[in-house]
C-alpha cells in the first residue's frame, strides 16, 4: 500500500517509518466506518484508495469486523500499525451490517461519519463531495444513490437482486413514506451528532442501517442525494443471502407500526408464517397417506419446527447463530422447549377438526396456538445469549 515501506533498515543505516507515521497526528474531521465479514483482501486495496480520495482531509477508517474466520482483523490491524488513522473493531458473538455501523459511529468522535461497503463496490472519489456538501451546515444526510439521475447499478448487482432492490425500495417509499430515491442504498455521510441522538432507535439486527436512519428521525434530517455507480465486487462473496429479504420485511414491519415490537419478534413472527405453509402442507400429504389426524397434525408439527428452527438460525437469531454440534444440541432443545406447543398445537386441533373439509382451519389453529409459546422458550434456552 502507498505510503507503507519496510521498517528493516540497511545495516549500519537509518530505519525508515511509514511515511503515514511522519505526518502531524490531527484529530479527524471524517470517520469512514467499514463494517467488514471475510473481506481481508479488499481492506488494504480500499485504505490505499481512501489514502488518495481523500488527500488533505484528516481522515480515519474504523474497520467494524464480525470475526471474520479469513483473517480480515489482522490483516487490518497490521494496517494500523503502519497507519495510525486504521483503527479495528471486532465484535466476537455479535453479528450483522447495521449493528456494526452503529458501533463504528459511536465509536467516531469525528463531527461527520460516513458508512461505506468494504467490498469497493462503493466509489470511495464521491467522499471529499459529500464532505463539501455537508461542511456547508445546511445538509445532515448526504446519500449516495444509484437511483438519481446520473447513477446506475452498473454491474454491481444481478438482474434478480436489481429487481428486488426495486421492489424493496418502493415499499420502503410507500409503508415509510421515505422521500429518497435509494433508500437501500448502503453508502451515505451522516453528521455524527445526529446519528448520535437517533441510535438508541436503530436496530442493530438486519442490513439497511439507511432505512432505519431515516425512518427514524421522521423528516427532521436535510437530505441530499448524489448519483453514484455501484461497482462490480472484485474479491471474496456478497454477504447477502435470500433470507435476507425476510430480515428486510421485519424492519419495514417495525417501523411502520413505530417500533411498538422489536425487529427480532417480528422475524420470528415471520419465520413462523413460513412454518404454518410448511405445516400445513405437511399436513396434507401425511393425510393423503391414510395416517389419521392425530398422527398427522404430530408429524406435520415436528416437520415445521425442523423448518423454523433452521430459518431461525440462519436469519432471526444470525448473532447467535449455532453452528455444528451446536445446532443439533439445539435443534434437539427447540423441540424439547416446543413440546408444550405441540400438545397445544394438536389438542387444539383435534377439538376443531370434525370435518374433514375444514382440514387446513384446525391445522391452522393448532399450529398458532402451539407458537405462542416458542418464542419466549426459545429465545431464553435455545438461542440463549453466552
Amino acid at each position: 500500500m502507498d505510503g507503507v515501506v519496510n521498517l528493516v533498515g540497511d545495516q549500519g543505516g537509518e530505519t525508515s517509518a511509514p511515511r503515514s507515521l511522519k505526518r502531524e497526528a490531527l484529530p479527524a474531521e471524517l470517520s469512514i466506518i467499514l463494517p467488514s465479514f471475510n473481506e481481508a483482501e479488499n481492506i488494504p486495496i480500499l485504505i490505499g484508495l481512501l489514502d488518495k480520495a481523500l488527500a488533505g482531509t484528516a481522515w480515519e477508517a474504523i474497520v467494524v469486523d464480525d470475526n471474520s474466520p479469513d483473517g480480515t482483523t489482522e490483516i487490518a490491524r497490521k494496517l494500523a500499525l503502519s497507519d495510525p488513522r486504521v483503527r479495528v473493531i471486532r465484535r466476537i458473538g455479535r453479528r450483522g451490517l447495521s449493528g456494526a455501523c452503529i458501533e463504528g459511529i459511536l465509536a467516531s468522535s469525528a463531527p461527520y461519519v460516513a458508512v461505506m461497503d468494504a467490498d469497493l463496490q462503493h466509489d470511495e472519489t464521491l467522499l471529499p463531495k459529500m464532505l463539501a456538501e455537508i461542511r456547508t451546515g445546511d445538509i445532515d444526510l448526504m446519500v449516495a444513490s444509484r437511483k438519481v439521475e446520473g447513477g446506475t447499478v452498473g454491474e454491481g448487482l444481478s438482474k434478480v437482486r436489481a429487481w428486488g432492490s426495486n421492489i424493496a425500495n418502493g415499499l420502503a417509499q410507500k409503508l415509510l413514506n421515505v422521500t429518497l430515491s435509494d433508500p437501500m442504498s448502503g453508502f451515505f455521510m451522516v453528521r455524527r451528532e445526529k446519528a448520535e441522538e437517533l441510535a438508541p432507535k436503530l436496530s442493530p439486527q438486519g442490513f439497511k442501517i439507511l432505512l432505519d436512519l431515516v425512518s427514524s428521525a421522521a423528516g427532521t434530517l436535510k437530505i441530499k442525494e448524489l448519483p453514484f455507480t455501484f461497482r462490480e465486487r472484485q474479491h471474496g462473496e456478497s454477504k447477502l443471502d435470500t433470507l435476507v429479504t425476510l430480515d428486510y420485511f421485519g424492519l419495514l414491519l417495525a417501523k411502520y407500526f413505530g417500533d411498538i415490537v422489536s425487529v427480532r419478534f417480528l422475524m420470528f413472527g415471520l419465520v413462523g408464517a413460513s412454518g404454518l405453509v410448511v405445516h400445513l402442507a405437511a399436513l396434507r400429504v401425511f393425510l393423503l397417506s391414510d395416517m389419521s389426524f392425530n398422527m398427522s397434525q404430530t408429524a406435520a408439527s415436528f416437520v415445521a419446527m425442523t423448518s423454523n428452527f433452521f430459518l431461525n438460525n440462519q436469519l432471526t437469531y444470525r448473532d447467535r447463530r449455532l453452528r455444528g454440534l451446536g445446532a443439533l444440541i439445539g435443534l434437539l432443545t427447540f423441540y424439547a422447549v416446543c413440546s408444550v406447543g405441540v400438545l397445544a398445537n394438536v389438542g387444539v386441533a383435534n377439538l376443531i377438526y370434525a370435518d374433514p373439509a375444514y382440514w387446513w382451519f384446525a391445522g391452522a389453529a393448532g399450529a398458532i396456538m402451539g407458537a405462542v409459546w416458542n418464542y419466549a422458550a426459545s429465545s431464553a434456552l435455545t438461542w440463549r445469549k453466552s
